[in-house]
């Protein structure tokens, strides 16, 4: 609502600012508590003065003063974020860009606790460089426990299933094939606090290895944001070292973005429901360019000339080339590849020092990798899916 127009009806400069003020104090007295009066007061409901605003704001309070406004967390232990300065600067930067209280912010952030073991995580594996292995890195997940359970989750949620995959056109076997891969549906979703996990990697990144700090400053406002708007508590939250949560570990960016309330029960629950679970999988592809209706993968018989497996190869897992084009570099596509409306790309998946496995990549095999950029991630969550449809009372009458 907007206030009235009263700057036509006072005399002089000095009586505005009197009025002004007043009525900013009477505004904010009206708010919460714990809300700052940038949040109970939006942009478009200040007073509407012919007054320019520069003239009418109190001076604005520099980045020390507003520091040094943040109540001192009681009770603070050695390794908690709220011993620290950086943690404060943190706190005020989140609470601008995402209009939250920047008290309830810093109070978030100062209970957070420097976790070791998480640098630790994020660093490459020691030993230095091991050769890819797609048959090994296969066994991990295309095995006996993840095919039986991926049958119940199907069997229980079938319904389910098959109402997402007529909305966004994924079949019902790879949600759950990424959902499988992911955390054996619902059984490892991380044991990490996320407040602890991203305020670690935001504030604490190892060095050694490529800055991501900068990515976890931002996962983290979206955490403390989606937290906000969704009333949970931020110190309860649990996930993977890298901040991922629930079923099928979302990134808090994610979560906002592409979670689905697939259950209709007004908020998204990627912890404990697996129809927002299904839902928000199925959307993200569709966002990433799912097509509906066309392969993940064609076999493919790679030429043997050297210059054109090059030129075949370069693009990685980016669909480049129309069916035809991979024919005139010497590709040997079976028909449904050669009837591909799209692009393809040539996917090599290494065996160690055995001969590659190499497929020709659609679209929607580039959509899975938008979840993981890894060809050996989406083959797998193919596999997986179709293991588990395989193995489904009846699997024989399904496509």
């Amino acid at each position: 609502m907007r206030l009235p127009r009263f700057s036509r009806l006072l005399p002089t400069r000095s009586v505005r600012w009197l009025i002004c003020s007043s009525t900013v104090l009477l505004l904010a007295a009206c708010g919460t508590a714990d809300a700052p009066l940038s949040s109970a007061v939006p942009v478009d409901a200040q007073p509407d003065m012919t007054t320019p605003s520069a003239e009418l704001a109190p001076p604005a309070l520099s980045m020390a003063e507003r520091l040094a406004a943040l109540s001192e967390p009681p009770g603070m232990e050695p390794g908690q974020y709220g011993l620290r300065a950086d943690a404060r600067e943190l706190a005020l930067q989140i609470a601008d860009a995402h209009r939250l209280p920047p008290d309830w912010v810093w109070s978030q952030l100062a209970q957070a606790r420097f976790r070791e073991r998480i640098p630790v995580l994020m660093m490459p594996p020691a030993g230095g460089h091991t050769a890819k292995d797609w048959e090994a890195y296969r066994a991990r997940f295309i095995e006996p426990i993840r095919t039986r359970a991926g049958v119940r989750f199907w069997q229980e949620h079938a319904d389910t299933l098959a109402r997402a995959e007529q909305q966004w056109g994924v079949p019902s076997r790879i949600i759950v094939g990424i959902i499988g891969v992911e955390t054996i549906y619902g059984r490892q979703t991380g044991q990490y606090r996320v407040i602890d996990a991203l305020t670690t990697l935001s504030l604490d990144f190892p060095r050694g290895r490529s800055d991501r700090s900068a990515f976890f400053r931002r996962e983290l406002g979206q955490y403390l944001a989606w937290c906000h708007d969704q009333q949970r508590d931020p110190q309860t939250v649990r996930g993977s070292y890298a901040g991922a949560i629930g079923w099928p570990q979302f990134m808090p960016s994610s979560i906002r973005r592409f979670g689905v309330d697939f259950d209709g029960d007004g908020r998204v629950d990627l912890m404990n429901s697996p129809a927002d679970v299904i839902g928000s999988v199925a959307n993200y592809l569709a966002q990433h360019g799912w097509q509906s209706g066309q392969s993940t993968h064609f076999s493919v018989v790679t030429p043997s000339e050297t210059a054109s497996l090059e030129t075949l190869l370069a693009p990685d897992i980016v669909p480049s080339f129309l069916p035809t084009e991979m024919q005139a570099l010497g590709a040997q596509l079976p028909a449904a590849a050669l009837a591909h409306p799209g692009k393809l790309a040539l996917v090599e998946l290494q065996n160690g020092g055995r001969r590659p496995t190499r497929v020709a990549g659609t679209a929607n095999f580039f959509a899975i990798t938008r979840y993981n950029q890894s060809s050996y991630y989406t083959m797998a969550v193919i596999q997986l899916g179709d293991a588990v449809a395989n193995a489904l009372p009846g699997a024989g009458a399904k496509p």
